[in-house]
Parts: structure tokens; C-alpha cells; sequence
């Protein structure tokens, strides 16, 4: 960048700054100062004793993107290692420590050495994050496309902030739900992507880490051009999205379901295949052909994502036989079954008892050792292993025609979810990210 870019973009953010820092607290742009206010809360934009009149705090802001103007020992940029002599505190910094914190500047300093590009930087942060009124979501990922398209389309919402407010937006997407978006310009090929969401405020800030496999572009792509994959993801949504009593939409599902891709870095995550098994076991809410393609997304991913692609053929025979087959009401061993699949201690006295039983009925039973193993003994992803058991055996249950208190469809109903499952994954639609579907 030349040092006029430099300048327009510090026109343009000192314009901004000055401007939602004098409204007032019910003017629209009074939400664009609550995000600044969560990045830089000790900052002369955001300080409770800052002048209100606006040539005044221009006057008083203007500094802060100025060029070096060469007093003071110079020292390296501490971001980006360029020669500069103004040195910031931390109070200009997103992500820096708080008031509660020891000083860290380095020893002889009396504050942090940033050049001017990265002092322009730092404040234009806001536009290319994703921001709530006290939090803000970076991406960072291997290929820079996807990290332009999920600023890009940032900075569009910035701009739509700074003029109607949060509550212009409606259901704005996820994060995770714009990264995702931004990831398709992988093309289907490799790259991890990592979001950091923090504030940073005087008391608690916070710093939270999720991430996405390198295969999950692929995995994408591969969903988008299959009908089945297609119609499984949709559903996920439909079935993740909430309203209330107004019928309005409370929980996007559209950008919960993209949640579900992303693994936290301390472990508080949803997986998308526990969130497909607690989902099916909804018996009340899914046709056979429903559960086939969740099923067969669940499949899926674990063998893209997590290269796992177990035989589940044999065990799963052996349980819809016992439910089919086995003593008692269809509807009581699936209960049974539901309860004890997810634990491997459990499932293997399940599996026991069914094998058994069926045996005694006079019914061929032919177990695999080998084809038991992965569900019962202990390994990091057994309980994954388990839950797609428990979709292949809805599946095997569905094909053989066993169906357990499936309510009469409501043919209007059923017409309006097919019309909402053709619709395309991961929504690409302006309107519906700016908050006007």
C-alpha cells in the first residue's frame, strides 16, 4: 500500500470513530461505538471523559494515524519489524492485556513501537471481523481467497451497522456460517481455517479458538454437488433452526449447522455426528427416506473429515433383528437400545443378550468377533463409532418397513419442507446475511 491508501483508509475510519462517538446512545450509529468500545475500552475514542463535539475529538484522534514524525530513538514495529518511533499503550490495542494486568512492555520502552500501516491496521480490525456489540471473530486460514471473501463480506456488514444498528440485521449469520461461505473459494481442495473470537474489555477479556480440518473444504464441495448429501444438510438445518411464540426465527439452523464443522480448541464443541444421532432418535419427526440421507451425511463425514469408514453392516443386522424379532414391543427395544448405544459397557451386554435370545427363537446368528470390537473397547473415537451404529440401525429398521409411532403427515407441511430442503446449503443469499429474509 502507498502512503495515500494509508491516508484514505485513515480518513475514512477517523470519520467513522468521530461520528458514532458524539451521537447519541439511541442514534443508530451509537451501536458501531458499543463494538469499538469492546475492542479498545480504554482508548480516547471510547473513554467516558472524550469531547463531544466532533472538530474537538478529531482534532484530538488525528495523531493516532499520523506518520512517524521521527522523535524518540526509532525501534522495529513490534507486528511487523518496520523501523518507527511512536509508541502506542496497550489501552490502543484490541487484545491486549487489561487494567488488572502487570505492565509487559518491553524493558526500556514506554510503550509498544507500531508503524503506521499496522496502527491503521489495528483499527480497521472492526470492518473485517466479524462483531457483535462486545465481541469480535477473525479468521485466519491457509489460503488467503477465503480470508479476503470473509473480510469482503465484513466490511459490508460493518458499513450496514454503522448506519441501522444491530437490530437492522434480523438473524444475522454465524461466524462459522460466513467462514464456511468464504471457505468454497478453496475450490474442493485443501485448507484449514481457525476463527478467534475475543473481547477485550477492563475486567474479563476473553479469547476462544475453533477450528476446521484441511478436508473440509472437500467435504463441502462434495455435499453441494450431491442431491442426497444435499437434501441431509438441509434437513440438519431445518431441524436445528428455532422460533418463538411469534413464529419468528430465534436460532438460525442455517448457521448452527455450519457451527458443527468448527472443533473448539478446548474440547466444548458439538460434533455434527452427535448432533445427527440425537436428531434421528426423534423417531416422531423423520420419514425412512429422512433418516437414510442424515444417515448417509453423518457417513460421510466421518470418513472425509476423520477418515473413519467402519463396517457396520453385521452389528447393525443383528440389532434390527432383535428389534424386529426379539421379545416384547418393537417400540420397547428400541427404547432399550436407544438407552444403552452410546456406552460401550452397555452395548456389549445389548449385543449379548440380543445374539442370544435370537438364537433361542431359532433365528441364524452369526456374530463377528472382529465386527464387535470397534463399538466396545475404549479408543478416542469410539463413541462416534457407536453413533453411526445407531443411524445405520434406524436405517436398516426404515428399509425393512418398521416403523415406530410415526405420526400421519400433514400434507401442506411436508410440501413447505421439501420447498425449504431444495433450496442450496450454507445460504449464499445477500439479503438473508444482511438480515432481510
Amino acid at each position: 500500500m502507498t502512503s495515500e491508501d494509508l491516508d484514505g483508509v485513515a480518513r475514512s475510519l477517523l470519520a467513522d470513530v468521530v461520528h458514532c462517538a458524539v451521537v447519541a446512545k439511541t442514534d443508530k450509529a451509537y451501536d458501531w461505538w458499543k463494538v469499538l468500545f469492546a475492542l479498545y475500552p480504554n482508548s480516547k475514542a471510547t473513554h467516558a471523559g472524550r469531547p463531544r463535539e466532533k472538530a474537538l475529538l478529531m482534532e484530538a484522534l488525528e495523531p493516532m494515524f499520523a506518520s512517524d514524525d521521527g522523535v524518540g530513538a526509532p525501534a522495529p514495529c513490534t507486528f511487523c519489524g518496520i523501523s518507527t518511533s511512536v509508541l502506542w499503550a496497550k489501552s490502543m490495542l484490541p487484545l491486549f492485556d487489561t487494567n488488572k494486568a502487570l505492565n509487559s512492555i518491553p524493558p526500556g520502552l514506554r510503550g509498544w513501537p507500531v508503524c503506521r500501516g499496522c496502527r491503521v491496521a489495528m483499527w480497521a480490525l472492526p470492518y473485517g471481523a466479524w462483531v457483535t456489540a462486545g465481541s469480535a471473530t477473525v479468521l485466519s486460514c491457509e489460503t488467503s481467497a477465503a480470508e479476503y471473501e470473509f473480510a469482503a463480506r465484513n466490511v459490508r456488514r460493518a458499513r450496514r451497522i454503522a448506519q441501522v444498528g444491530f437490530s437492522g440485521l434480523g438473524a444475522s449469520a454465524r461466524p462459522e456460517l460466513v467462514a464456511l461461505r468464504a471457505l468454497r473459494a478453496v475450490d474442493g481442495g485443501m485448507s484449514a481455517a481457525t476463527l478467534w473470537s475475543f473481547k477485550n474489555d477492563n475486567q474479563e477479556p476473553w479469547l476462544r479458538v475453533s477450528r476446521t480440518r484441511r478436508v473440509v473444504p472437500r467435504f463441502l464441495a462434495t455435499v453441494d454437488g450431491n442431491k442426497s448429501l444435499r437434501r441431509g444438510w438441509r434437513l440438519l438445518e431445518l431441524a436445528l433452526t428455532q422460533r418463538d411464540r411469534d413464529g419468528k426465527v430465534s436460532v438460525d439452523g442455517v448457521g448452527e449447522a455450519a457451527r458443527l464443522v468448527f472443533e473448539a480448541e478446548d474440547g466444548r464443541s458439538r460434533s455434527l455426528v452427535s448432533q445427527v444421532h440425537r436428531l434421528l432418535w426423534d423417531t416422531d419427526r423423520w420419514t425412512s427416506g429422512d433418516r437414510a440421507v442424515l444417515t448417509r451425511l453423518a457417513f460421510r463425514y466421518e470418513k472425509e473429515i476423520h477418515g473413519m469408514e467402519p463396517d457396520l453392516t453385521g452389528v447393525a443386522t443383528l440389532i434390527a433383528d432383535w428389534i424386529e424379532h426379539g421379545s416384547g414391543s418393537p417400540r420397547g427395544r428400541l427404547a432399550e437400545y436407544r438407552n444403552a448405544g452410546l456406552s460401550g459397557y452397555q452395548l456389549s451386554q445389548l449385543l449379548y443378550r440380543a445374539a442370544i435370545r435370537l438364537k433361542m427363537n431359532g433365528r441364524q446368528v452369526e456374530p463377528d468377533p472382529a465386527t464387535w470390537q470397534p463399538f466396545l473397547r475404549k479408543h478416542a473415537r469410539a463413541w462416534e463409532y457407536r453413533a453411526l451404529l445407531g443411524a445405520e440401525v434406524l436405517r436398516v429398521l426404515g428399509e425393512r418397513g418398521i416403523e415406530v409411532a410415526e405420526p400421519p403427515e400433514d400434507p401442506r407441511e411436508r410440501e413447505r419442507v421439501e420447498a425449504l430442503v431444495e433450496q442450496p446449503v450454507l445460504v449464499a443469499d445477500d439479503e438473508y446475511y444482511f438480515g432481510g429474509a
